[in-house]
């Protein structure tokens, strides 16, 4: 990490002078792109609700780790997992819908945090970093989580990503065409619980779902195909992500918040162009 920092100290650009500001801005080079990249399959599954589910589960994994004398960003991403992988399997084994499987959990999830925050007092104070997100806290072992997790998700929509979009489309045909449209699920909402709860740290709780969501929405609006609507997606992300940090430094603002507010930015202009362009 001394090596990337000391190449950083040449970038003609004087909010990166800190080192607190060279980590923030890794965390956000590799958050950003791989939410974007992820939410176009958010967006194609409509599952911005699942990702609710799994950031709001954040209560409950805090409170765990305090609980159990655990680095909370540990217990947090094994909850979260175990979340997202317990409402797919539901799913799968169930003939209720799949937002009432998602409700279920996400009201579990956020009950059991509530009661165990409510019992321990004084926790509340540890929840603050995530609830809003604080990109300026975080650390080279969160950098090195990140880095990893941008490696397996690159990897994983390099190989797989046609069967993903055709598994939203119609998953009959899906498996008419040979994908292993089980394992692809499974597959698909482990990576989805990581990087919601790894962005977290990034993003905060109460907006990481933004972070999906936003960017492909406008990747959709700006896109004339699929191919096309990813890589605006992840344009948009890392474009709201840098632009967000800068200003939030500036502005001395929450950074995800003002990440967000950017991405929301970028959505307007896009549906501003696809509506002339129509």
């Amino acid at each position: 990490m001394d090596a990337i920092y000391h190449l950083m100290d040449h970038l003609p650009f004087a909010f990166t002078g800190d080192l607190f500001m060279k980590r923030a801005l890794l965390a956000v080079l590799l958050v950003a792109p791989v939410c974007a990249a992820m939410g176009v399959m958010v967006v194609n599954f409509r599952m911005a609700f699942f990702s609710d589910a799994i950031s709001h589960s954040a209560f409950t994994g805090v409170a765990l780790g305090v609980l159990f004398g655990i680095d909370p960003l540990y217990t947090l991403v094994a909850f979260g997992i175990v979340v997202g992988l317990a409402i797919i399997s539901v799913r799968r084994l169930s003939s209720l819908s799949v937002d009432t499987v998602i409700g279920v959990f996400f009201s579990f999830a956020v009950a059991l945090g509530i009661v165990l925050i409510s019992a321990r007092k004084g926790l509340t104070r540890d929840l603050h970093s995530y609830l809003y997100g604080d990109v300026l806290t975080v650390g080279d072992g969160e950098i090195a989580l990140m880095a990893a997790l941008f490696v397996a998700v690159a990897v994983f929509l390099t190989f797989q990503f046609n069967h993903l979009f055709l598994i939203g489309i119609n998953e009959r045909l899906a498996k008419a065409q040979g994908a292993p449209v089980k394992a692809l699920e499974y597959a698909y909402a482990l990576l989805l619980a990581l990087v919601v709860t790894v962005s977290i740290r990034v993003i905060g709780l109460l907006l990481v779902t933004a972070m999906l969501v936003v960017p492909a929405a406008a990747g959709r609006n700006l896109a004339r195909s699929v191919r096309s609507m990813f890589w605006a997606s992840v344009g948009v992300g890392l474009a709201s992500g840098v632009i967000g940090l800068v200003a939030s430094f500036y502005w001395d603002s929450a950074t995800g918040a003002t990440i967000i507010l950017t991405a929301s930015g970028f959505f307007l202009l896009s549906q501003v162009t696809g509506a002339l362009r129509k």
